[in-house]
């Protein structure tokens, strides 16, 4: 069926066509208006270009929107002309376009709800006694435009029947309460589809849907009822309604492709004209091998979908269309209206009686609709389904007339509500041509589907029906000609083996289909009848898609690792550069350089250093609970004895520059043998948060299964930071206490600063212990071992650097300055300087 007609076959033909005044019987006055919202135009102009709310118009004539709009037309001059239904009563109509466009049918929605014989709209608390312009109306034809305008009118309760809109949503009573529709939902349409495709034993479909209420609407309540079947749906994708986006071509594409790889023999489409050929097309261009369409009368009716080129090669096209008899007489009426709309003396009163009843501004519903023949909609006429608009239009007839108690005598003139109707409509069965309606609970009617199928003959199309559906789906399988080469039933069901290591995994709901998917990592496949992944024990791996699981190798820091030999190397530079302090302290101990440094102090802390470097080599080898312990208690104890000695110097200097009064008093118990005490002292302490560790809970080993993919990595876990933090901690007092005493002390000129070494020696110690925290926190491998100790041979050289490598540059190179005389001096004037 063409649905549209490009206006102008050809510019001579338009020309030459004489214009009719059919665009000027869509208007009529009388006693009670009836509203109506057909698409007599498609594919609105520059809508994504709108800038300002001007009116929307449309590019194409849809001429079935307009055989529809004739439908009531037809329909309310019937009623007029009996003497039964309504007589002495002159219903009028007012009908309008809605180009398939919510924001085209929000205008004459708006127009519907002005004060009856005004443009504007009354705002009262209580509509009760509101009279507007129409008494009900009829339309429109799509849900997208139901849910918009159905909202309007429901809040106003005047009744509104839609003849095509069948989403599921619109059949919520509290939301729609006036809503109507002479179509059934898309409920029944879905269950009639997944009837036959349960009939056929089709379990393994691939189904579509237009990117509109009606296409995602259908697929969800299709997706929602295959799984109580049992029926697989191995691809679920939309169609996008704007063709023109170039993004839209290669959406499509990669549906088709898609589909092909599930290799269904089935598809289910739920999509209007445009987007269903779009997507045949594009099937028939990449080659898809034929398969069964099951479809519904949104396409399958369409002269456009069954005139693209090539159409029969894809395959076998079933479907459900709704039930619809013959009106009677309606072929007869368009043609003598036809025929009327060229003579000049009914076009001239046609015109009269338009321009009579106010428009509200609003322009002709159908310019197009002037250069338009009878014989360029004859095809479409003789195909069309008028019977939801007529049924739709004698609801409302039928609820008036009980309204007015209307009797065979006629109707009495009174005054009736709009929403006075909706009780006659929800309770009354009317009767039209014979047969006998009823909206049932969902304020839809259920007149039931025929399956048709697309039977070529001599590469002409018909739709030949082998099938129907009410209560219950019959279908005469001895009619249906398949493509396949037997012309049976093709099979769709989806079986492959899998291979080791993979498990089948569900398709859709239900244990009908699978995918294979492969094991992840440290899970196996166990058995044959296995559906899920076996996980590995947490002492093994295993590689992704395995049959079996492997033991995890341990992981730690190998003497053999060329990281290893590098941090040996560093180790090995800085314990000799250590010794080779040491001893030359030693052969000039009695130097003033050196004991101006702390004296014999100062070999403690240089063999402390020496320890603290060789305890690196803990870290590397396979770690155990006794080393890790170790590991902690070394490190502590070599630094406190190194900051012990410091500590001294750095309180002797505390007392020449800050207490100069108290110097004498103290002096003598931080120099000389007595400072030897508060170095003790402080090991002494350290020793006691040694003990307090040991006692608490020491480092231990752990496992560590998660960081790496397939080993172990072996690691020292803390298992009390209470007494982790008062061990080194405490180291980090005495720190702090040196650092403070020292950093503010300077020496005019170029002398010796005592402090200034440890000063930068405890700054040292401060940067490198902070990117230790923050790089250790975040390593989860061997790194861990190797920051730890990079970070001992890090302190281990920035002590000597700014503390000893000064000091040893003074006794080698510069031997004149390592006077009495010259230290003396530089301490007095570090105590001149901070009195001042």
């Amino acid at each position: 069926m063409v649905p549209y007609l490009l206006l102008g076959l050809s510019f001579g033909y338009a020309v030459a066509l004489k214009p009719t005044c059919l665009s000027t019987q869509f208007r009529r006055p009388g006693d009670y208006i009836i509203g109506g919202l057909f698409p007599f135009g498609m594919d609105t102009i520059n809508l994504t270009a709108r800038s300002e709310p001007t009116l929307v118009v449309c590019e194409r004539l849809f001429v079935d929107g307009l055989i529809w709009a004739l439908g009531m037309k037809f329909a309310i001059d019937q009623i007029n002309n009996s003497t039964s239904l309504l007589p002495g009563v002159k219903l009028g109509y007012d009908i309008y376009d809605t180009c398939f466009e919510p924001l085209a049918a929000l205008q004459p929605s708006l127009l519907f709800l002005t004060r009856n014989g005004t443009t504007g709209i009354g705002v009262v608390c209580n509509y009760t006694n509101y009279q507007p312009r129409v008494t009900a109306v009829i339309g429109p034809h799509k849900s997208d435009l139901c849910l918009v305008t159905a909202k309007l009118f429901s809040f106003f309760l005047i009744p509104q029947v839609s003849y095509g809109a069948s989403s599921e949503k619109l059949s919520n009573k509290e939301l729609y309460p006036s809503f109507y529709r002479t179509v059934p939902s898309d409920k029944k349409l879905v269950e009639a589809v997944v009837l036959l495709l349960n009939k056929f034993g089709w379990n393994w479909i691939a189904t579509i849907g237009s990117d509109d209420e009606y296409g995602r609407g259908a697929q969800e309540l299709f997706l929602r009822m295959v799984g109580n079947y049992s029926i697989c749906v191995a691809y679920e994708g939309l169609i996008p309604t704007d063709l023109t986006d170039p993004k839209a071509k290669i959406q499509l594409r990669e549906t088709i492709e898609l589909i092909n790889k599930t290799k269904v023999n089935i598809i289910v489409l739920f999509a209007f004209t445009q987007p269903a050929r779009a997507l045949l097309e594009e099937s028939i261009s990449m080659g898809l091998s034929k398969k069964v369409w099951v479809g519904t009368e949104a396409w399958l009716l369409s002269d456009i979908a069954s005139s693209t080129s090539n159409i029969q090669s894809i395959g076998t096209v079933l479907g459900f269309i709704m039930k619809a008899s013959v009106v009677p007489g309606f072929q007869e009426y368009v043609a003598d209206l036809f025929t009327s709309v060229q003579q000049d003396e009914f076009c001239q009163e046609s015109r009269e009686s338009y321009h009579r009843m106010a428009s509200g501004g609003l322009g002709t519903a159908c310019n197009q609709c002037d250069h338009i023949s009878l014989h360029d909609i004859s095809p479409i006429l003789s195909r069309s389904q008028i019977q939801p608009v007529h049924v739709a239009v004698h609801s409302v007839a039928h609820a008036l007339h009980r309204a007015l108690g209307c009797t065979h005598q006629g109707c009495p003139k009174a005054t009736i509500r709009s929403w006075q109707l909706l009780h006659f409509m929800n309770t009354f069965t009317f009767t039209v041509n014979g047969q006998s309606f009823r909206f049932d609970e969902s304020h839809g009617t259920n007149t039931g589907y025929k399956l048709i199928l697309w039977d070529w003959k001599n590469g002409s199309l018909t739709h030949l029906p082998v099938g129907d559906y009410e209560k219950s789906l019959y279908v005469n399988k001895s009619q249906i000609h398949f493509h396949t080469a037997d012309q049976k039933e093709p099979t769709s069901e989806c079986f492959r083996e899998c291979k080791p290591g993979q498990i089948r995994q569900i398709k859709g709901f239900h244990l009908c289909c699978y995918d294979c998917r492969d094991c992840p990592e440290n899970t196996f496949y166990s058995s044959k009848d296995s559906s899920t992944c076996t996980p590995c024990l947490e002492h093994q791996w295993s590689p992704v898609r395995s049959t079996r699981c492997y033991d995890r190798s341990e992981r730690y820091l190998f003497w053999n690792e060329p990281l290893t030999v590098a941090l040996l190397t560093l180790t090995s530079i800085t314990l000799c550069l250590t010794c080779l302090t040491a001893v030359l302290f030693l052969k000039n101990l009695e130097t003033p350089v050196v004991q101006a440094s702390g004296g014999d102090r100062n070999l403690l802390a240089l063999s402390a250093l020496a320890l603290l470097c060789l305890s690196s080599c803990l870290y590397i080898g396979k770690p155990s609970d006794r080393l890790c312990t170790t590991q902690q208690v070394i490190y502590a104890l070599c630094l406190n004895a190194c900051f012990s000695t410091f500590l001294t110097k750095s309180l002797e200097i505390t007392l020449l520059t800050e207490f100069p009064r108290w110097a004498p008093t103290f002096l003598p118990w931080v120099t000389q043998r007595r400072a030897w005490l508060i170095v003790a002292l402080c090991l002494l302490t350290e020793c006691l948060f040694c003990f307090s560790y040991l006692h608490l809970g020491p480092d231990g080993l752990r496992s560590d299964y998660k960081s790496l993919r397939s080993e172990v990595l072996l690691v020292c876990d803390t298992r009390s930071w209470l007494a982790f933090a008062l061990m080194h901690g405490y180291n980090g007092c005495l720190a702090i206490v040196c650092f403070l005493c020292t950093f503010m002390v300077d020496t005019p000129g170029k002398k010796y600063n005592v402090a200034r070494g440890i000063t930068f020696a405890f700054l040292i110690y401060f940067i490198i212990w902070i990117f230790f925290v923050a790089i250790f926190a975040t390593l989860k491998t061997v790194l861990r071992a190797v920051t730890q100790m990079s970070t001992i041979l890090m302190l281990t050289l920035g002590i000597l650097g700014t503390y000893y490598i000064p000091k040893c540059y003074i006794i080698l190179l510069k031997p004149d300055l390592n006077t009495m005389n010259y230290f003396q001096n530089s301490i007095k004037e570090e105590t001149e300087g901070d009195s001042q």
